[in-house]
């Protein structure tokens, strides 16, 4: 039985017990093609599957393994946390110790709640941001991701005022009604939306960048435009920079854009790799929540103490002097030679970037929006997806996800990408 034998038959081993062979669904490469690469191990920038075929990765778990994977100071904070006990359910100095960073990071979070996944973060900022305001509807943006929470998997309806309609089956109408859609970028669909009933949001929900139709930026304007539409309405900003948290700049998003929100949710990086996220904000607004006021949130896991620690030797890493300039050089250089390699073909392109983040849209047009995003050809992209991952890159499996370099992407790596590159573009 050759590798590629091997691989269909542990896949189909997998599907006997797990719905559709994965445990998230990207994983399972529907919208690329082809057989999903079992992952054996990995260090540095590079992946090994279970052939021990070598990638150079730039999912980076989606993002978290901003300093590449298992650095020695990161692994020996986990390893030491672990010889101490793997869960308490009780509280340790080391949860104090991290929200204390946070703190100190982000102005604009006084007080942070730790859980156990981005999903997690968003749903409890979103029942806090109810809680605190007595309103029931939120505004979301088409398009946008927030995890799986009843209230974010809600499609546009007909129009701009109109309720959301469920987009998964599970999710009730009850759970979606109270969730209005806006589009990324447009500000005016969301003053369309306040006009008609202001009075009833408690807040609107956003990431400042996004990274779940690949990745988009805010333009001039727009994310000031959503602060000041909450201002003096009794409306929360929520920036849910699970993704871009200590990715796109040390203080995320609203430190690069300089909005302040009222509440943050983070995640990915914050863990180090393993499952850790928080959510935070203005001090009035946190000490809603119990055991001090009545807006209720708990979780067995939530500060574990190995997540921690991963958590807060990474924050070690990133703060380190020259870490974001490093890593922003390393990031335009990747832009400019997948950028060169496409421009000596004949399709259609566009690069978006920011910070470390970054997607290749296969479109003649500006990708800035969710229409934009989805008029894009998927399927050239899977043909290049799958043209990368044959000379050993390992891409995000879909075009509607975001891209991730790691500090230890350095410029040698990078020499050898571009060959790599070249040969795929070519092979299209």
């Amino acid at each position: 039985m050759n590798n590629v034998e091997e691989n269909t038959a542990r896949y189909d081993r997998a599907r006997k017990v797990i719905p559709g062979g994965v445990n998230s669904p990207v994983r399972a490469f529907k919208s690329v093609g082809g057989t999903p690469v079992f992952i054996d191990r990995a260090r540095g920038p590079y992946l090994y599957d279970t052939d021990g075929k070598e990638y150079v990765d730039f999912v980076l778990s989606w993002g978290p393994m901003i300093a590449g994977h298992a650095p020695e100071s990161v692994v020996d904070a986990v390893r030491a946390a672990a010889e101490k006990g793997l869960s308490f359910g009780a509280v340790t100095e080391a949860e104090t110790q991290i929200a204390e960073r946070i703190r100190g990071i982000l102005p604009s979070v006084e007080k942070v709640r730790l859980v156990c996944s981005g999903t997690e973060a968003t749903m409890a900022a979103v029942r806090l941001a109810r809680g605190a305001t007595a309103r029931e509807k939120i505004v979301k943006f088409r398009g946008c991701y927030h995890g799986h929470g009843d209230s974010f998997l809600v499609q546009a309806g007909s129009g701009a005022l109109t309720f959301g309609n469920p987009s998964s089956p599970g999710v009730t109408r009850g759970a979606a009604q109270d969730t209005l859609i806006a589009e990324f970028n447009d500000l005016g669909s969301v003053q369309k939306l306040f006009a008609a009933q202001g009075k009833d949001i408690a807040a609107i929900i956003v990431e400042p960048v996004v990274g779940n139709m690949g990745v988009l930026a805010p333009e001039p304007g727009f994310l000031e435009g959503l602060r000041a539409l909450c201002d003096g309405r009794n409306t929360l900003l929520i920036f849910d920079e699970v993704m871009t948290g200590f990715r796109v700049s040390l203080r995320g998003a609203q430190g690069l854009y300089g909005i302040t929100p009222d509440l943050t949710t983070l995640g990915k990086v914050i863990g180090g790799g393993l499952p850790l996220a928080a959510y935070g904000g203005r001090a009035d607004l946190m000490d809603r929540l119990s055991p001090e006021g009545p807006v209720y949130q708990a979780g067995t896991l939530s500060g574990n103490p190995l997540a921690v620690a991963a958590g807060l030797a990474t924050l070690d890493l990133i703060m380190a002097p020259g870490f974001y300039d490093r890593l922003e050089a390393l990031s335009a250089r990747w832009e400019n030679d997948l950028g060169a390699a496409l421009a000596r073909s004949p399709l259609p392109f566009r690069i978006n970037r920011v910070g470390s983040m970054m997607t290749v849209f296969f479109s003649g047009k500006n990708v800035r929006d969710y229409d934009s995003a989805v008029a894009c050809d998927t399927a050239l992209f899977g043909r290049f997806f799958q043209a990368c991952l044959r000379e050993g890159l390992y891409l995000a499996p879909s075009q509607f996800e975001a891209g991730f370099l790691s500090i230890a992407h350095d410029e040698a790596v990078l020499a050898r990408v571009a060959e790599k590159t070249e040969r795929a573009v070519r092979s299209l």
